[in-house]
């Protein structure tokens, strides 16, 4: 079937199978690499994006499904001179990464966490991200990163 999927305002046009999964979509059709698939069964959060601005895990839906909505990616995040988003930006301040895989979907779920408790306890913090691991840092600088671009003093 065809979709069209509008990506970082950028409408993407393409034949699908029904079983494609939203993540390869994004991966394979529109070249945006940023998206990870980490577990192949919902439970790390790599594969997180926005739709219709809902943090989703991108593996759980089809791009079908998807079809005439819209998606923003870690990508479409900074601004078209390089400007990063305030989460991309505490999260570099704070070194809020290692090896970095799980950093787009974790920046991106964080995004949607100051949406829903634009100033959070460090509890929520850690609570709201449950959701998505990093087999790295121990979450500590993550939680801080949260922290500072929401301005919370938690």
């Amino acid at each position: 079937m065809e979709v069209n999927i509008k990506i970082n305002s950028v409408t993407h046009s393409h034949e699908v199978e029904p079983r494609m999964l939203l993540v390869q979509y994004i991966r394979e059709l529109a070249g945006l690499t940023g998206t990870n698939i980490g577990c192949d069964t919902s439970s790390c959060g790599a594969c997180t994006v926005h739709l219709n601005g809902e943090s989703v895990k991108s593996c759980t839906v089809l791009a079908a499904q998807v079809d005439g909505m819209n998606v923003e990616t870690i990508e479409g995040l900074a601004e078209g001179d390089g400007t990063l988003h305030p989460m991309q930006q505490a999260f570099h301040e704070c070194h809020a990464l290692q090896c970095g895989y799980c950093t787009p979907g974790m920046v991106m779920a964080a995004i949607s966490l100051l949406d829903e408790v634009p100033t959070p306890t460090e509890l929520e913090v850690r609570e709201g991200l449950e959701g998505n691991l990093c087999r790295c840092t121990g979450y500590h600088n993550i939680v801080k990163a949260v922290l500072q671009a929401s301005g919370s003093k938690s």
